[in-house]
């Protein structure tokens, strides 16, 4: 069977050395397997009443003593409440390419609330040096004009909700750092990003464009949604089995996201092998038998789609071609190629729209696709990231097995499912 993805790009990296990551051990449970100075952070008692930005920042701030992370600027955080004011979003999101997947996901969203993001960059760069220079406080009022009406109306309770969550893993957050305590901040910075990346997503009223009519009636996922996939493991004797979780993300491939996951609702996927397992990729979804692609039942033949891609700046995909042949030669996608384990669809190198079934994970950067400079973006139609368990991925090989994988969310975002027309 065809590999499906051009052996042309990828032969002079069989050599490159192992990506080497660590493992958090918070999501590892799913794959069996002195008195400190206490450090001034947001008021305790008006923790309702501080600007949740002014409190990420300083937040940051006291990880960044803690953990050794550089604290460039300090005056600038000293004086963050009355004489700084916040760098352009620009300038937050420019330097080092963003290799997070939540990070990814969260900045691909089609919202423009600078609020948000300014409560977002602080706590994400925790864990990177801190650049940051001074902010401009919120009052109360602000507060409420950004958030509250930035939330679309059917959505407004379940962002608030949200809000109030953030605010009091906020709380929370001071303590383990107040505390000292190193091994927590990882876990609770992740949950309070996630609680961001809700209330973002909680922004998005509707879905923000057309799709070209030609693919109006075949399955799209006009949001996101989250899968489970279960893999068995063989001849590991550290690790039987895992389960990933992977987010699809509809709003920058539609047509992508909603053919695989109408493939999972079909149940496509379980019990298939693992197919391609090099170090550089993992690949499956090649079925069984002379065909390359999943074989819709109503026509008896390959179900195709056409080449997607998102760009920085555009309001909707371009369909067909490559960023190379539209001459867009350094624009910058939305979904990048960037995070270990950014998922694609396959498809033959010489035909554009012969993506069907088969799908890959990138595990690693080479000399040939570094982060935002990758000969895979603008190529290959990025749809999802692993955003659990992913560095378990370099463990999978050929022969694995994928047990199952199920919706976990998202599934109300598919229109046009063609599994309930065949079941």
């Amino acid at each position: 069977m065809a590999a499906m993805i051009s052996c042309h790009y990828f032969s002079s990296l069989s050599n490159t050395s192992k990506l080497i990551s660590l493992k958090n051990p918070s999501f590892q449970r799913r794959c069996s397997s002195g008195s400190p100075r206490r450090i001034q952070l947001c008021n305790k008692q008006k923790d309702r009443l501080l600007p949740l930005k002014e409190c990420a920042i300083s937040i940051a701030l006291a990880v960044g003593l803690i953990t050794g992370a550089p604290t460039l600027g300090w005056s600038g955080y000293a004086n963050a409440s009355t004489t700084s004011v916040l760098p352009d979003l620009s300038v937050l999101i420019s330097g080092p390419p963003i290799k997070d997947p939540g990070a990814l996901l969260r900045y691909a969203l089609p919202i423009r609330n600078k609020a948000i993001r300014e409560v977002q960059k602080p706590l994400e760069d925790i864990t990177d040096s801190l650049k940051i220079s001074g902010v401009k406080a919120l009052d109360s009022a602000e507060r409420s004009n950004c958030f509250g009406i930035g939330l679309a109306e059917s959505k407004k309770e379940h962002g608030i909700e949200l809000l109030n969550k953030l605010e009091a893993g906020m709380g929370e957050f001071q303590k383990i750092v107040e505390d000292r305590n190193r091994d927590a901040v990882a876990p609770k910075q992740k949950e309070l990003l996630n609680y961001v990346g809700g209330v973002e997503e909680d922004m998005v009223d509707g879905f923000p464009y057309d799709v070209p009519e030609e693919y109006q009636n075949i399955p799209l996922l006009k949001g996101r949604a989250t899968v489970d996939m279960k893999v068995n493991v063989k001849d590991n004797p550290n690790l039987d089995e895992c389960v990933f979780r992977i987010v699809l993300d509809g709003y920058n491939a539609p047509v992508t996201a909603g053919n695989f996951i109408d493939l999972v609702e079909r149940h496509f996927y379980d019990g298939m092998e693992i197919q391609r397992a090099d170090g550089f990729v993992v690949h499956t979804g090649d079925p069984e038998g002379p065909a390359e692609g999943f074989i819709d039942p109503s026509t008896e033949k390959t179900r195709t789609i056409p080449l997607e891609i998102m760009v920085e700046g555009e309001k909707a995909p371009f369909y067909g071609e490559t960023l190379e042949e539209l001459r867009l030669y350094k624009a910058q996608t939305k979904l990048p190629f960037n995070a270990f384990g950014t998922m694609a669809m396959a498809r033959d190198e010489f035909e554009n729209n012969s993506g069907s079934s088969q799908v890959f994970w990138l595990l690693k950067e080479s000399e040939l696709t570094p982060s935002n400079a990758n000969i895979l973006d603008g190529r290959y139609a990025v749809f999802g990231y692993v955003t659990e368990n992913e560095d378990f991925l370099a463990d999978v090989k050929v022969g694995d097995v994928i047990e199952s994988i199920q919706v976990v969310s998202g599934l109300d975002n598919l229109v046009n499912p063609s599994y309930k027309i065949a079941g």
